[in-house]
């Protein structure tokens, strides 16, 4: 009966998101999307997909903080291996056993831990990427030439300071056995964030987009928001719509915005396919020496 649940829910996720990609590409000049596509400078192409690897390794590392703040010493090796089968799992099989939750069960398995433990770790995990991401759209949205922005200065810088006060109260009250780290995942949260930001500057520059560059990476933060929500696989089609309508609220190409959407899902799914290696020969968990 689970089961049946979960594959109903994918069923349901995977035609919500052909829905929003039909509502999107009918909106737009797709044969345009494509054109722009085509014309993409590799070379910058290259630097966005190193940068974006980057990202995911200090993700990988941030996580392996939150797994040795548990007392597990596990190594960044066999760390970086879970987490690239991970990402092999959130984005090509949906209808299995999520990435998170596949981590969790491997660590929760090898190292005898409380389930509580692992499903906490994870979502701090989670949790401190979100916030450096909605801190990033905050301090962006503060430089973005809008009248609504102009309303909401004071709001802005506020929505910065309170988010960060709120989420150090919450790991410092509720998940004290981890609080020694905190600082230092937000710190590589600021790394994750700011090296997927480069990724997609190099993706503008590769479309030969240099006008405004703020306001095309403020939507992508907006987006990356919205692409954790549960409600599309992996992303698709909400991504998109976040792009489309981003770009007619700020003034934008709406087929350039969608472009960026396009290469930078080519990537992560480029990226993230690396880790099927993984799928038929699973990694070891070994701890550091």
């Amino acid at each position: 009966m689970e089961n049946l649940r979960k594959k109903g829910i994918t069923f349901l996720k995977i035609i919500f998101s052909v829905i929003l990609l039909y509502f999107v590409f009918n909106k737009i000049a797709l044969k345009e999307v494509f054109e722009l596509i085509k014309t993409a400078n590799p070379y910058f192409l290259i630097l966005a997909v190193l940068f974006f690897v980057g990202s995911k390794v200090f993700a990988a590392l941030r996580l392996n903080l939150f797994i040795h703040a548990l007392d597990i010493p596990l190594s960044h090796r066999s760390n970086f291996k879970l987490y690239l089968l991970g990402m092999f799992y959130n984005l090509f099989l949906p209808g299995g056993i999520g990435g998170d939750a596949y981590k969790g069960y491997v660590l929760k398995k090898e190292f005898q831990l409380k389930t509580k433990r692992i499903v906490s770790i994870l979502l701090l995990d989670r949790l401190s990427g979100l916030l450096l991401i909605f801190q990033f759209a905050c301090l962006f949205s503060l430089f973005l030439k809008q009248a609504i922005f102009d309303n909401f200065q004071v709001v802005l810088i506020a929505a910065l300071l309170i988010s960060l006060v709120v989420f150090w109260f919450i790991n410092k009250k509720y998940f004290s056995y981890v609080y020694s780290v905190f600082w230092k995942a937000v710190g590589y949260s600021f790394l994750v964030q700011g090296t997927q930001i480069i990724s997609v500057i190099f993706i503008l520059k590769s479309l030969s987009i240099a006008a405004n560059s703020l306001a095309y990476l403020f939507i992508f933060l907006v987006s990356s928001i919205v692409s954790v929500l549960p409600l599309t696989i992996g992303g698709i089609g909400s991504r998109e719509v976040v792009f489309y309508y981003g770009a007619l609220w700020l003034g934008l190409e709406e087929n350039a915005s969608i472009s960026i959407s396009m290469l930078f899902f080519i990537i992560t799914a480029f990226v993230s396919l690396l880790g099927i290696v993984y799928h038929f020969k699973k990694p070891s968990l070994l701890v550091a020496k």
